[in-house]
């Protein structure tokens, strides 16, 4: 199984710790939406997008580039990092999920942990989640990745 993560991490590295987890089990190669390579992702058996949460979505540049992905029929799944909790009526992966599926692509699954934040009123008190993504949530990332690829 060929596999590429397309990872948008550009607060505090937790989202591309939480995709370089997953990339092990899955033997993929990780790359930013600027690096990602449109042959490539269409030559794989199953793409990630991850990235952390800002404001409730996912990063602008991760968004930005779904949209512009040809229309496909590709396996995908999605994850996210935030320093806030999840509402389940609300899932953090909901933006790209329907990005993706806009655009033929079936979403597989979903991740999402918890994750170092400073956020302006947090960072008043050197942000919250200070030490997550931690071993525990990696380890989660890392029994996702194993079932997709059982999945597969």
């Amino acid at each position: 199984m060929k596999a590429v993560i397309v990872c948008a991490s550009v607060s505090h590295g937790n989202t591309r710790r939480v995709a370089d987890a997953m990339a092990r089990v899955l033997g993929a190669k990780v790359v930013s939406p600027e690096e990602a390579d449109g042959e490539e992702l269409a030559g794989a058996d199953l793409v990630g997008f991850g990235s952390g949460v800002f404001y409730g979505r996912p990063h602008r540049s991760m968004t930005d580039f779904v949209k512009g992905l040809p229309d496909g029929r590709g396996r995908t799944f999605v994850f996210a990092t935030s320093g806030l909790p999840e509402l389940p009526p609300a899932p953090f992966t909901r933006p790209l999920t329907r990005l993706l599926e806009a655009r033929g692509y079936r979403v597989q699954a979903s991740f999402t942990c918890r994750a170092h934040d400073t956020w302006a009123p947090f960072k008043l008190v050197g942000g919250i989640n200070k030490r997550r993504p931690d071993a525990e949530d990696l380890a989660a990332a890392r029994a996702f990745a194993a079932r997709l690829r059982e999945d597969f």
